[in-house]
């Protein structure tokens, strides 16, 4: 929930021998999306016990990291890469992005592998569902109950009150455009057309969404696309101010990956390595309001109130992902630019 900044250091120190003749330290760069954020003293423990120096490179939201990788591969504009998920991944390693490693992972974390990743390129590092959520403070001034799924954002009494990310430039807006086709199969364009109709914006991404349109932040949109977290984050006086609609999400998993072409790629591994550390995956949730894929790390004591996870999520497979994205996306791209 925290808009990145460059939380990591950056330096060029050379790189330094160790005793077997092999080159140590250096610079070891990270690219990510803009959400990106964890403290600084975990990066400074990072540099101190491996000899790198973390420089961080934001890459814009999901979709456009994903689009950049894609671009540069071979040539890449770092070492690691992390923000690319489940929605984006397959695209990804279709091209070639990334080079595999397998990173040790704790007890249950493989449960979150990417199906068909079998180079095991991609290991995952937190997960959450994105849902509607909404401005349940809003509501109750104006005397409206809020909606409940995704047929009532269609309802003419939510008439210019939703924002969304776009697909294809934010990897929650690409899970809000599965979940609807996973809720509506074929029939997902029709229910776009309605939605479209109803007045709902389109945004690039979901801090803009998020940060900007959305009420709660000093917007005008009382219905926004984020995540089942995102109301522990509204907490005031023991209360939140906002509410997941949980009968609306889909579950999103983040990934990182030694970049192929990485000029440290032994820095790079190790990068990878600490992002599924116990002192990270604890660090997660208060540092970009997403869940550790380590069962066993710790979470915030509110979450258990307001982080409420869904029972059941909206879903479409990997490989039909694979199979359909350009199709669905050049579709949805016509459909919301009439």
């Amino acid at each position: 929930m925290v808009a990145a900044g460059c939380s990591a250091t950056s330096g060029d120190d050379p790189a330094t021998a160790d005793a077997d003749g092999s080159d140590v330290g250096g610079d070891v760069v990270l690219v990510t999306h803009d959400s990106f954020s964890l403290p600084k003293k975990l990066v400074r423990a990072f540099e101190q016990e491996t000899g790198y120096t973390l420089v961080h490179t934001p890459a814009g939201d999901g979709g456009e990291l994903t689009s950049k990788l894609e671009l540069t591969q071979g040539e890449p504009l770092g070492d690691v890469a992390f923000g690319v998920d489940n929605t984006f991944a397959a695209s990804a390693l279709d091209a070639g992005v990334f080079a595999p490693y397998e990173a040790p992972l704790p007890d249950g974390v493989e449960d979150f592998r990417l199906p068909g990743d079998d180079d095991h390129a991609l290991t995952p590092v937190d997960t959450g569902n994105v849902c509607v959520n909404v401005d349940t403070a809003w509501f109750a001034d104006h005397d409206l109950a809020p909606p409940a799924s995704l047929d009532d954002l269609t309802d003419p009494a939510y008439e210019g009150l939703f924002v969304t990310p776009g697909a294809t430039t934010s990897t929650p807006g690409m899970a809000f455009l599965l979940a609807t086709i996973g809720e509506y199969g074929d029939g997902w364009t029709d229910y776009w057309g309605d939605l479209l109709a109803n007045d709902a914006q389109v945004v690039k991404g979901w801090e803009d969404a998020y940060f900007v349109d959305f009420t709660y932040s000093g917007g005008d949109r009382p219905i926004v696309l984020s995540y089942d977290t995102s109301p522990a984050y509204t907490v005031k006086d023991g209360e939140s101010s906002t509410k997941a609609l949980l009968d609306t999400c889909f579950r999103q998993v983040e990934y990182a990956g030694v970049l192929d072409g990485a000029e440290n790629p032994a820095g790079a591994e190790a990068l990878v390595d600490w992002l599924v550390s116990p002192e990270v995956q604890a660090a997660l949730p208060t540092s970009m309001y997403v869940f550790p894929v380590d069962p066993a790390a710790p979470l915030p004591k509110q979450w258990a109130r307001f982080a409420e996870q869904p029972a059941e999520t909206l879903e479409v497979s990997p490989e039909e992902i694979a199979d359909n994205r350009r199709d669905w996306l050049t579709t949805w791209t016509e459909l919301t630019s009439r």
